[in-house]
Order: C-alpha cells, then sequence, then structure tokens
C-alpha cells in the first residue's frame, strides 16, 4: 500500500489558520479509499477529526471541530486536505492522514490501514 505523508504544520497563534496536506507515494491512493483526519495531544489517545469518501462528495466532521475543520480533495484526488481555522490552543496536536477501506467513513483508528508519520501542530495562545 502506498505510504502517506503530511505537510502543513506548524506554529502559529490563537485564531490563526492552517492548511494540512497529505499526499500518497503513488499519487493516486485517494480515490480507491476513505481518508481520515485525526489527531494526538500528548497524554490522549488518538481522536477521529474528519473524513472524506473515495468520490469526495461526502465528508464527515467530529461535532468537536464541525465549523473551524473542513476536509477536502484536490480534483486529481492526488492529496487531501484539512483546512483549520481559528485555531485554539487546545488544537497542539500531531496530525495524521489515514486511509480505509471505502465505506461509511469510520471515527475508529483501528479501522484505518495506512498512516503518516504526522505533522505537529502547535498553537500559541
Amino acid at each position: 500500500q502506498a505510504q502517506l505523508v503530511e505537510s502543513g504544520g506548524g506554529s502559529v497563534q490563537a485564531g490563526d489558520s492552517l492548511r494540512l496536506s497529505c499526499s500518497a507515494s503513488d499519487g493516486r491512493t485517494f480515490m480507491w479509499y476513505t481518508t481520515g483526519w485525526f489527531r494526538q495531544a500528548p497524554g490522549k489517545e488518538r481522536e477521529f477529526l474528519a473524513a472524506i469518501s473515495r468520490s469526495g462528495h461526502s465528508t464527515y466532521n467530529d461535532d468537536s471541530v464541525k465549523g473551524r475543520f473542513t476536509v477536502s480533495k484536490d480534483k486529481f484526488q492526488s492529496r487531501v486536505y484539512l483546512q483549520m481555522s481559528n485555531l485554539k490552543s487546545e488544537d497542539t496536536a500531531v496530525y495524521y492522514c489515514a486511509c480505509a477501506q471505502p465505506g461509511n467513513p469510520s471515527r475508529l483508528t483501528t479501522s484505518y490501514d495506512s498512516w503518516g508519520p504526522g505533522t505537529q501542530v502547535t498553537v500559541s495562545s
């Protein structure tokens, strides 16, 4: 399976925006799989944030980030994005993208087969 890699993380101030990007080594993985975004803060479990269907026509957001985080794909299905706005200090975490077999997106980490190494997002208040 293709390797995933996240990019776009960094250190920002509260209220700022960031766009994370997820790419795959084969350049086309996202047209075959559901793609999810997760994050893990120090001392906490990895949590689901959002997912986008294989077609890109359906997206799903956790209530905790609804209205602030948006998942999307580019038209070539080569990248999946997580647009984050109005960032808060509690959004500080390592952010991961992951792919799962197509179907109803799952919130469970065990449903996802392939993971990127993560990208750090640090939000200062």
